[in-house]
């Protein structure tokens, strides 16, 4: 999962990796994380930075959940399974990119795809 993520996050312009005290690995745009992946006894989970409203569509679905702490700011996880549909975890990982990047960047970005 790490290998897929890294994938999509690495092609946005100035993303870096980060992985704190506890092992979790962010990718942050200026510093600031838009995706943080952590483990505990049910697997390893992606945390997305996602719009209010987009957490709330997206909640409706079981493989979906409010994490701890930081899902009362909009962010969205989901468990690592055999079935992630990668397009629709691209599309919600470059939400969370353009959510937390710069104007500059966003345009940037933009301009090349």
């Amino acid at each position: 999962m790490l290998q897929q993520v890294r994938g999509i996050c690495i092609g946005f312009p100035e993303v870096t990796e980060h992985v704190d005290g506890f092992g979790h690995t962010s990718f942050r745009v200026k510093d600031k994380p838009f995706v943080i992946m952590g483990e505990n006894e049910q697997g390893t989970s992606l945390a997305i930075k996602t719009l209010p409203e987009t957490q709330e569509i997206l909640l409706q679905e079981e493989r979906f959940f409010r994490p701890a702490y930081i899902g009362q700011h909009g962010w969205t996880s989901i468990y690592h399974s055999g079935g992630m549909n990668w397009k629709e975890i691209h599309s919600l990982i470059l939400e969370a990119y353009q959510r937390t990047a710069p104007k500059r960047l966003v345009k940037l970005l933009e301009k090349n795809q």
